[in-house]
């Protein structure tokens, strides 16, 4: 025996739908051909088989509904053929009698609504009566699917000729009636979408539910069809029209059905109506099923009516409606109705209240610190303790603070919210480091300057966790390159702790400070440098005061002790380098800014940078680098008198003489040779002390030094720097440098360079070499004026 091929669902409802329209197809053709030749009851029978194809329970609603939309076109013919009979003259009221007596209900009911729509527009006067009519009769049909859209046809056909005006027309009625029928029709409506949910297998749960999904359009039309009546004012819509369906929507007790409808009323009716009948939804809200999410329904009405707020064409919010507080009381009562609500669902209902009170009131602060405040009672109800960073409550709490950080890009404006600060608390190790951060950005982008002591405290206390070591914080380090970028991101924000009061600016100062000095060695690398710096430029600020403020002396030296500790933390936390480029820093602008005692400090500075030097650094590279620093700051300074200057260019001298390796002394003791030419003390009133007999002592020791060097290449290339400087000093008029010093060391590199190994380093010697040549070539072939003479140079 042949197996039959089992059909699958999908292709059992393709094929039961493909023979449903067939007969469509074939009764709609005959209905047309009996009504092109007048025979009116045989086209009515026609139509009827047609409808009887609705009467099916096989038909899912998807496939269903295709059914209806390919009828419904058909029942346009018929509709147009009978209105036309109508307008000739024929009578309406025998044939509305006699389509109730089709054969079956559905069929019946379809051919009464058709017949009793020509009916109202042909007889005006009468609408209110049938119409009344038809939506009892509906009634009949108490199949769910089948019902649902009966009662569509009946309010598709009923679109444009409810009554819709306040003063009776006789018979006709008026928008009253209107609503009553929209309601009757969406209530019966709305039951018979809800028994879908109870038929069937409780295994096909998942299934009906997706099924009345689809079919919810259905219900929400009528809500469409109410928001569409012209004469529909907030009066009418407060007393008739909003009670109606909130007492259908919370009497049904389907979580599916609140659901939909309470979202559709907001988004069918004015925001103008919302606004008068706000605590009316919202109390509506309160006693929806448990299941409901009325969090989405109360943030769509919240974020609708803070857009309206907004709009450009609106007037706003009226004065007399307290929107805030009837949101805030309104929200509160739900939350207490719900003590199954999860608490992410109630911190997204503060961040929509947030958004509110941001958008609707700018300039209300405490609107925004009152829904921290409730969010901060709410945490404490519920005890709860630490929130982890994946949880769902602390991305929502994250969303809810950074509204107002980005809203108002104002650092000063959000240390108002006194609950900002204290929800910090609930957050974990992670989650307050990264919402700091996010704190920190914002006044770093709108450069915001926070100008006073206490304000200074509040915000460092607040960012804590970028600052200094967390209880809760994990013991592992975390990456490098992110700690460095978060560091170097709080030395930035330190240019902000701003005033332009130059005392008030020292308590920033010290206050930022005693923060972050707690910040352990890792930290203070970045963040104490900036404050020194800062401390540096509110010393020459004083000085640009010194007119106005007799004080100004004694406030420099206390900040430049101030100074002095802060790199001595640096020093302890063994930053030997960065403290060293801090002392000279100090040094020169204690020089320059010139107070009383200002030699004596620049003094201890520059000793202070000596003795770094001496202790703790010993890679030789970097005792170069930091003697030649040493002496090129040293070189910039006026402010000695020759009892200070002559040491510490002595001990310059006697430092570089000392650096371990032989080419390493040569460079530094040539640099030296600077000091004693361009350096500058008091007794020579600012101007350079041109010491030419000691500057060559000082090239010439180079020289001897770069004699001593086993490696041919390099001795050759210090030769060649050595002559530079001597260039140099002959050029700025140094007698002690004679042509024939000049002869000599040119001749002796001469010599040297052939010897070396043909390579790279070589070449470059040679490029150096040749350079030099060139420019003394133009010096001789184009000499200048005022300058020397380069006549007996042999090149």
């Amino acid at each position: 025996m042949p197996q039959t091929h089992q059909l699958s669902p999908q292709e059992e409802q393709e094929k039961l739908l493909d023979e449903a329209m067939q007969v469509v197809k074939v009764q709609s053709f005959q209905m047309k051909r009996c009504l092109d030749k007048a025979k009116l009851m045989d086209g009515l029978k026609h139509a009827s088989n047609m409808l009887s194809e609705l009467r099916t329970s096989l038909l899912s609603p998807k496939s269903y509904y295709e059914l209806y939309m390919a009828i419904c076109d058909e029942l346009r013919h018929l509709e147009q053929y009978l209105h036309d009979e109508f307008q000739k003259g024929h009578k309406v009221a025998d044939l509305y009698e006699l389509v109730q007596y089709a054969g079956n209900i559905i069929p019946r009911l379809y051919l009464l609504v058709t017949v009793g729509v020509v009916y109202i527009k042909t007889h005006e006067a009468n609408r209110k009566d049938i119409i009344k009519d038809l939506v009892e009769m509906c009634r009949g049909v108490q199949h769910p699917l089948r019902g649902l859209f009966l009662r569509n046809y009946l309010l598709q056909c009923t679109r444009n000729i409810l009554p819709d005006c306040e003063e009776s027309e006789e018979f006709g009625g008026t928008i009253k009636d209107s609503i009553d029928f929209i309601l009757l029709n969406f209530s019966e409506m709305n039951k018979l979408w809800v028994r879908m949910q109870h038929q069937g297998h409780t295994r096909d749960r998942e299934k009906r539910e997706k099924e009345r999904m689809e079919l919810r359009i259905l219900v929400g039309t009528n809500l469409v069809r109410l928001s569409q009546l012209d004469s529909m004012t907030q009066d009418f819509y407060k007393k008739n029209v909003l009670p109606g369906v909130l007492e259908q929507v919370v009497s049904c007790r389907d979580y599916i059905a609140q659901e939909y409808l309470m979202e559709c009323i907001i988004q069918v009716f004015p925001d103008e109506f919302h606004l008068q009948t706000l605590n009316n939804f919202l109390r509506a809200c309160a006693e929806l099923h448990k299941q409901v999410n009325v969090k989405n329904i109360i943030i769509a009405l919240i974020d609708r009516l803070a857009m309206f707020a907004h709009r450009d064409d609106g007037t706003g919010i009226p004065n007399d409606i307290k929107l805030f507080d009837i949101f805030s009381q309104q929200v509160a009562t739900v939350i207490q109705a719900r003590e199954d609500m999860p608490t992410e669902d109630i911190v997204s209902l503060q961040v929509s209240l947030i958004n509110l009170a941001l958008k609707c009131y700018p300039d209300r602060v405490d609107y925004v610190d009152k829904v921290l405040e409730t969010t901060v009672d709410i945490f404490n109800r519920l005890n709860l303790q630490r929130l982890e960073s994946s949880s769902a409550v602390n991305k929502e709490l994250a969303r809810l603070l950074k509204i107002p950080v980005d809203v108002y890009n104002n650092l000063l404006t959000v240390l108002q919210l006194d609950h900002f600060s204290p929800l910090f608390e609930y957050f974990d190790f992670e989650s307050r480091k990264s919402m700091t951060a996010y704190v920190i950005n914002n006044a770093l982008d709108n450069n915001m300057y926070i100008p006073t002591q206490k304000q200074v405290d509040s915000i460092l206390t607040l960012v804590s966790p970028l600052i200094q070591d967390q209880n809760d914080q994990p013991q592992e380090e975390e990456d490098p390159e992110d700690f460095a970028e978060e560091q170097t991101m709080m030395g930035r924000f330190i240019n902000l702790l701003f005033t332009d009061d130059p005392d008030q600016q020292y308590l920033i100062l010290t206050s930022a400070r005693n923060h972050f000095g707690n910040g352990g060695n890792r930290r203070i690398k970045y963040t104490l440098p900036p404050l020194v710096f800062n401390a540096f430029k509110l010393a020459y600020r004083f000085k640009e005061v010194a007119e106005e403020d007799d004080k100004w002396d004694k406030k420099c030296q206390k900040i430049f002790r101030f100074c002095h500790q802060t790199i001595g933390a640096l020093i302890k936390a063994e930053y030997a380098e960065l403290s060293l480029r801090l002392f000279l820093q100090g040094g020169l602008a204690a020089g320059e800014i010139g107070f009383e005692n200002h030699e004596t400090v620049a003094y201890e500075f520059m000793s202070q940078a000596f003795s770094l030097y001496e202790d703790e650094i010993s890679d030789s590279k970097a005792q170069l680098a930091a003697i030649t620093l040493i002496i090129a700051t040293f070189e910039r300074m006026s402010c000695f008198g020759e009892e200070n200057h002559e040491p510490l260019r002595t001990q310059c001298a006697l430092a570089a003489s000392k650096l371990l390796k032989k080419p390493d002394q040569c460079r530094g003791v040539s640099v030296c040779s600077h000091l004693f030419w361009s350096g500058k003390t008091i007794e020579s009133d600012g101007k350079e002390i041109r010491d030419g007999k000691r500057v060559m002592e000082c090239l010439k020791k180079s020289l001897r030094i770069a004699n001593q060097c086993m490696d041919n290449s390099v001795q050759v290339q210090l030769f060649v720097e050595i002559l530079n400087r001597y260039i140099y000093f002959y050029e700025r008029g140094n007698e002690q440098v004679t042509i024939q010093v000049l002869n000599q060391l040119i001749e002796k590199i001469r010599d040297d360079l052939p010897n070396l190994e043909g390579n790279e380093e070589t070449e470059q010697i040679n490029k150096h070499f040749q350079n030099t040549l060139e420019h003394l070539r133009m010096k001789q072939e184009s000499p200048e004026p005022d300058g020397p003479t380069y006549e007996g140079l042999v090149i």
